[in-house]
């Protein structure tokens, strides 16, 4: 069996060397999901344990007492971008859970100018065209207890539709795996996403293609790569939640985000780079909810030269009565240069509550 999964992983890394590895490939699904999460900066590894546990670290679906049902909104880049996800997870037994989720990130009524000007150099705004482009993630997840008290452990099947007008479309598939870990009130989690890479394949419309090609000189001259790769990333997490006598309580939380190459993370070196997160929730009664985090720690150059470490906080709110909680985060995932803050809403609901 050993034999056989090395040779597996030899031949998994070795197609992806052969493929086009993209630094940023398929980001829509790094954004984050859930307000609750988001108003902690995203440093919910360890502690997620509830349907949006799926995304974060699917070991976390353990945690699920009943059917529950997550939906999400935002807008970015100044309402130009719009951002869905809707989710749904379900016990399967006291040992195991299962879940499913879906992540649209769109933009929509793009001008499509490549026919306005027609073959005898005439301006005709009729030919002007509107087209969208989508991002559509569809995660189907699976955790289970393992027989070692206090470990638990998922998996989840990823499927990637990427859709550019009528110009070009991908399909993508990927796997990722989490485990979490609680002792004496502590819990860890460490959630690997793209383990196995995820591998995207493009179509190209080479009539729409060949309408832009000569558009620039010496540019579009041939065909993009119809392959691409997206490669490992890790989180590793810890958390640990107060309890007060005057029932309030805190939860206190940690993330370091690795990514295996070079980026401009705070921490970074040729083949790893760490970029910490940190986030509190501050309950009353489990009725109210106060967040706050700080994460995405960067080493910024600025245009004199000289350079900053840049960070991006998040705060949020939520309340939850009956089965019902509304959360909302106030983040700058929008534009941090411009300092264009998004808005992001949540709903999760405990579907029992429709069958009492």
């Amino acid at each position: 069996m050993k034999k056989i999964l090395c040779a597996v992983l030899f031949f998994l890394f070795s197609f992806a060397n052969a493929q086009a590895v993209r630094k940023y490939s398929n980001e829509f699904m790094n954004i984050g999901v859930d307000a609750a999460a988001l108003g902690m900066a995203n440093a919910v590894t360890a502690n997620t344990s509830d349907v949006n546990s799926g995304y974060w670290n699917p070991a976390g679906l353990i945690g699920l007492e009943t059917q529950q049902a997550s939906l999400m909104h935002a807008s970015y880049f100044a309402n130009i971008a719009q951002y869905d996800y809707a989710a749904f997870g379900k016990p399967i037994d006291d040992r195991s859970a299962w879940g499913i989720s879906l992540i649209r990130f769109g933009v929509d009524d793009i001008l499509n100018t490549t026919e306005l000007i027609d073959s005898e150099g005439n301006i005709d705004y009729n030919r002007i065209s509107l087209f969208s482009t989508a991002d559509y993630g569809l995660t189907l997840s699976y955790a289970r207890k393992l027989q070692v008290p206090g470990f638990q452990y998922g998996v989840n099947a990823k499927v990637i539709r990427r859709v550019i007008g009528k110009f070009a479309s991908s399909w993508g598939f990927g796997f990722d795996f989490g485990l979490q870990f609680e002792r004496n009130d502590w819990k860890f989690g460490l959630m690997l996403r793209d383990i196995t890479t995820t591998y995207n394949v493009w179509a190209i419309d080479e009539d729409e293609f060949a309408k832009i090609k000569n558009a620039i000189p010496g540019e579009n001259q041939e065909l993009p790569e119809n392959t691409e790769i997206t490669l490992p990333k890790a989180q590793l997490g810890m958390s640990k939640k107060f309890e007060f006598h005057n029932e309030t309580s805190l939860l206190a939380s940690a993330n370091l985000n690795m990514r295996f190459e070079q980026t401009n993370d705070i921490f970074s070196t040729d083949g790893l780079s760490i970029d910490p997160a940190f986030g509190f929730e501050y309950g009353y009664t489990e009725l109210v909810f106060l967040r706050a985090g700080v994460g995405n720690f960067q080493n910024i150059e600025q245009i004199d030269g000289t350079k900053r470490v840049g960070f991006q906080p998040n705060i949020g709110l939520g309340f939850k009565y009956r089965g019902i909680q509304v959360d909302y985060a106030l983040t700058d995932l929008g534009d941090q240069s411009a300092a264009l803050y998004s808005n992001v809403f949540s709903l999760k609901v405990d579907l029992s509550i429709f069958s009492r």
